[in-house]
This record gives structure tokens, C-alpha cells and sequence, in this order.
């Protein structure tokens, strides 16, 4: 089975995956570690949050891409 992050808005409407996405991970941790490096970068292309799934099952979400202040 594999894992992939679904980008949304604040509304929780899908987002176009921005340029430094990658579609698929072997992995839940593979997919934990990737956003851990990339959500300054998919905030910054306007993804808000994201869901977390493996194959076609919500796994969480969704998770605010925005600092907690």
C-alpha cells in the first residue's frame, strides 16, 4: 500500500500539488519525515493543510500547515 499527503486550502478544498511534492511513499514514517522537511514550502505555494492517507484511507487530518503561535 502506499502513502500520500492530500494539499488543501483553510476550507479544506484540494490544492494543486505545488512543484516540491512527491506523489507517493513507501511508508507512513517516509511520508511523516517529507512533510517534516517540506511544509515551510507547501505553505509558502499556498497549502494550508494537508491529510495523510494510505491507499484510499484517511489515515489523520486534517493538520495546519500554519506555526502554532
Amino acid at each position: 500500500m502506499t502513502w500520500t499527503w492530500r494539499f488543501e486550502d483553510a476550507q479544506g478544498n484540494v490544492v494543486e500539488a505545488p512543484d516540491v511534492a512527491r506523489g507517493e511513499f513507501p511508508s507512513q514514517s517516509d511520508a511523516e519525515s517529507w512533510i517534516g522537511e517540506y511544509w515551510r514550502d507547501l505553505l509558502a505555494a499556498g497549502v494550508d493543510q494537508v491529510r495523510l492517507f494510505e491507499g484510499n484511507r484517511e489515515v489523520y487530518g486534517p493538520m495546519s500547515l500554519h506555526p502554532v503561535e
